[in-house]
């Protein structure tokens, strides 16, 4: 373990939680790390990842992307807001 947990939330531009959305994580290279689907809640988590900087992209209404940096060990917080009304 020791590595940098970077979680969020998705939501719908109402501010619902957005269930079953497909949520990407990629490095400062633009390779894929990591991909998961959020929980009932809308909640993403990704764990054990490198200090550096990193992409996360929500997908499908349509595909929202931020970037970010986070640090080894350190915890990172990020929610998304998709463009599909509720």
């Amino acid at each position: 373990a020791g590595g940098a947990v970077l979680r969020g939330t998705v939501r719908a531009s109402g501010g619902r939680p957005v269930e079953e959305a497909r949520v990407t994580l990629l490095d400062a290279a633009g390779n894929v790390v990591d991909t998961l689907t959020t929980g009932a809640d809308g909640t993403f988590r990704f764990v054990d990842l490198s200090s550096g900087e990193y992409t996360v992209i929500a997908a499908g209404y349509p595909p929202v992307a931020t970037v970010l940096q986070v640090a080894g060990g350190g915890r990172t917080e990020r929610d998304l807001q998709l463009g599909h009304e509720d």
